[in-house]
Parts: C-alpha cells; structure tokens; sequence
C-alpha cells in the first residue's frame, strides 16, 4: 500500500454532521414492494421489454445483484439459467414514492436543512437536531430509515461525514461493508480508510476522464494526489484543481444553506433522446423538428427568451469514425419564435452531420435564457408576425394543458420516424406509468 503521504494539512472540525440517505436499489425496490416481495429474495431487474432484449436494465434487484447480475446490464447479459421478473418502468410511481419518502423525512427535519440529489438520494444536515432528539448520528440515521422501511418497505442506506463530501463517500464506499449499511467518516478516518482505495473513480466526482488524466502523474488514489505538487494539478485541470486537492484532503466547504442560496449566472435548458434505432441524415432532421418546436413550445410556456442554440449529434456506434458533432450559434437577439429557432437548429445540423452516416443520439439546447419580456427585435424582424406566432403558441399550450401533449401535434409528429408522440407519454425518456 506504500508509505503515507506526508500531512501537509490539520484536519478541520466543522462541528457539523452530515447524512447522506440512498435508496437501495430503488426502482426495483418500488417493483417489488407494490408486490408485496423482498427485493433482497426476488430476482427482479426494471426493463422496457418494448425496446427489446439489448435495452439496458434502469434497475436491479439485491437478490439478482448478488447473482452476478450489474444494475445496468442489457437484457441479453442476463444469465438464461436465471429466473428473474422483468418489471416494465413506472417513472410516475416511482416519483410518487421518492416524494412519500421526502414526506416521511420532513416530520423529522426541516426542508432548510435537506437536499435532495436525486430521485432516490438526499443530505440532510443533521446537526441541529442530535441536540433536539438527544441521540447521535449512527442512531439519527437508523430512526430515519426504519420510517422510510415502516412506511414504504424499502431499504435505505446512509453515510456520515462531519461535510457533504464526507458523508457521501461514506455512503458509496465504507456504507457497503458493514453489517448496519452505515458508514462513517470524519477527516482522520478519511485518511485512513478512503487515502489508498482504489479504483480512484469510485470516489465522488472522479470519473474514468479524470482518472486517465491523473495517471498521467502516475496517481492511482486519493493520497497520490496529496503528493503531487498542486502547480501540475492547476496546470492539469484549471479551477477544478482546487476542487480535486480539497477532496484528496477530505475537505468540503459546501453546506446545505450554500446549495440553497445559490443562483447561478447563467441559464439553459436542454432536450435530448437516444433513437431507439439507427436514423439516416434525414429521418433525424424531422426529428430535430420535433425536438426544436417543443424546446420553443417550452420557453413560451415558462415566459422565457434564449440568445443562443447549441445541437450535439451522436452517431451510431456500428460506424467508424469520430463518435458526434456539433455546434452553437449566438442568435444575435432574445427570442422564443419557434421559427426562427427551428431554422437555427436545421441550419447547423445541415452544416454539422453527417449525411452518410448513421445517427442515433440527439440533443438541443438553448441558452442565455431570460424573463419573456426581454425580447428584442431587428430590423428585419415582422414583429406582428412574430406575435401572431406567439399566440398560436400560446394557444397550443392551452390545448395541450387541458387535453393532454398528444391532443394537438404537427404533421411532422405523424412521420413513421417521429418519436415526440411517445415521448409525451414518458417521463425522463422512460415510460411514466
């Protein structure tokens, strides 16, 4: 394991103590408690069986976990000697249950001191209240899982940390080797337990890039971070060094309160799929059809206006070659027209694609967003144009808010290709219910 890193930094008591709450395996626990099984007996995975045996499973069961079977295997990986349920998504239900569990923890803490990271993961600040209840963190963290497995019949599991980093390492990594699924970790005892493990990328924020980039300097763990000298490491990464050494420290400054009242500079919003199949140059165009009218649709319907578009195409996997293109364009202007956006978004997909090679990722993003009544003109713009578009816009979203998105469609959404029909029946790409 080689010598220690010389320490170069005291450990800082922040006199506070952090819980990070994880859902263990939670859409295949949500499918088997509606059930009325133990995820930790039944062989279950959540998959679309729609989209055939290559999709990738959003979920598995402990039980088939502990067969071998990775959370996110395809289908087709899963050995044909086990027996296991193929659970279709229910993106609603799940959302239903992650908020009851928000819910539960709410009787006991204040939304001031929660953050919620994800559908099945929260922070929570428990400092004020091992004073209000009179206990400590380990049991804190106990009575607040036992409510979640009382009530809804799933397993939580939680780490400690006297920061947000802290806590959440503890979770990932030391949570997963003891009997309580409890983890804990202050400052010294990060530096004991967490300075060598390895692989590196299981840590928080460090990815397979940041890996490669970081073996370049022959770091293959946290204490070989400490060692280096912090030049190359600004040098290497930027402002993201800092982040990186405080890390390698076991240090986090970021509390809840910070997370809360941050706002950031800028703004955009994002529409992106993955094509179920190969698409040619054309059959994506109409969908980028699809996908920048909605992206306008939206901005209208949030009172908002965009200065820039952004498009990033992704090609199929089976072709040779760089793997996506892309680009962004400064509009020159605030606006939320839907045909001076569609016009944008086609026009650099003409100039980007590929025409000979196929497509199967697909992403619009508009940015500089800000409040609707900041949009400008040219003086070239038909302004009485642009508000007659703006009605029948508004009107869309009226329609589409009574009767459902499916009520009122173009002609384009009627294409075999076209996917925005059933996209309307899902929720984050997955089917809702």
């Amino acid at each position: 394991m080689g010598p220690d890193p010389i320490i170069r930094r005291d450990a800082v008591d922040t006199g506070r103590t952090y819980l990070c709450i994880d859902l263990k395996s939670f859409y295949a626990s949500v499918e088997c408690a509606d059930r009325g099984l133990d995820p930790f007996t039944t062989n279950l995975v959540v998959a679309d069986p729609s989209r055939g045996d290559g999709t990738i499973c959003l979920a598995a069961s402990p039980a088939i976990k502990a067969l071998g079977v990775s959370s996110r295997a395809r289908v087709f990986e899963i050995p044909k000697d086990i027996n296991y349920i193929k659970a279709p998504p229910r993106m609603k239900r799940y959302m239903e249950v992650s908020a009851q569990i928000y819910g539960i923890y709410l009787r006991r803490v204040s939304p001031q001191d929660i953050h919620v990271y994800s559908i099945d993961e929260c922070f929570i600040d428990a400092t004020p209240y091992l004073k209000l209840y009179r206990t400590d963190a380990k049991s804190f963290a106990k009575l607040l899982m036992a409510d979640v497995e009382e009530e809804t019949h799933i397993c939580a599991t939680a780490g400690i940390g006297t920061n947000l980093f802290l806590a959440k390492v503890a979770l990932d990594i030391t949570a997963k080797h003891v009997d309580d699924h409890i983890g804990y970790l202050d400052e010294r005892e990060f530096r004991r337990k967490i300075w060598h493990h390895r692989p590196i990328t299981d840590i928080w924020g460090i990815g397979p890039g940041i890996a490669r980039r970081l073996l370049q300097y022959n770091v293959v763990d946290l204490a070989g971070i400490t060692q280096i000298d912090e030049r190359f490491l600004h040098k290497e990464f930027g402002v993201n060094a800092e982040y990186l050494i405080d890390h390698a420290w076991g240090y986090e400054s970021c509390t809840i309160a910070d997370i809360h009242a941050y706002k950031p500079r800028g703004h955009s919003t994002s529409n992106g799929q993955v094509l179920m199949r190969d698409y040619s140059f054309a059959e994506a165009r109409n969908v980028l059809r699809e996908m920048a009218s909605t992206s306008a649709l939206d901005l209208v319907e949030k009172h908002l206006v965009c200065d820039s578009v952004s498009l990033y195409v992704g090609y199929s996997w089976d072709d040779l070659g760089a793997q996506s293109a892309g680009a962004a364009r400064k509009l020159g202007k605030l606006t939320n027209s839907r045909n001076e956006l569609l016009g944008w978004v086609l026009d650099i997909y003409d100039e980007v694609a590929d025409r000979d090679r196929s497509i199967r990722r697909l992403s619009v993003s508009l940015g500089g967003l800000a409040d609707e009544r900041y949009a400008t003109h040219t003086l070239f713009d038909d302004v009485e144009a642009d508000e007659e578009e703006h009605s029948l816009s508004a009107a869309t979203l009226a329609v589409q808010r009574k009767f459902g998105k499916n009520a009122l469609l173009r002609g384009v959404s009627f294409r075999e290709e076209a996917t925005q029909r059933e996209r309307n029946n899902q929720v984050g790409g997955h089917r809702a219910e």
